[in-house]
């Protein structure tokens, strides 16, 4: 299955919990969770291109816009948050 190319700052949400050892928690509250469950949207800061595939640095924020963890992941834990239909 062909994915569209995920790219810096897009917003995204989380298909699948995220386990608690591979989130980089900004904020020290959140040391109690065990994991970042689905649903979560967070925004691409950075992509990485190993090989054939590619992975993304994802930070999480709070409504204020305080970042509170970051996490790596590949594009099919990701799902592309559409704000406008696009005609083909």
């Amino acid at each position: 299955m062909m994915m569209k190319k995920l790219k810096l700052l897009d917003t995204v949400a989380l298909l699948n919990p995220v386990p608690i050892d591979r989130l980089t928690l900004v904020e020290p509250d959140y040391i109690s969770i065990n994991s970042l469950p689905s649903g979560q949207v967070g925004t691409i800061v950075e992509v990485y291109e190993e090989g054939e595939e590619y992975h993304y640095l994802v930070e999480f924020a709070d409504t204020q816009g305080h970042e509170y963890t970051m996490a790596t992941l590949k594009a099919e834990e990701l799902l592309l948050l559409q704000y406008e239909l696009t005609v083909a």
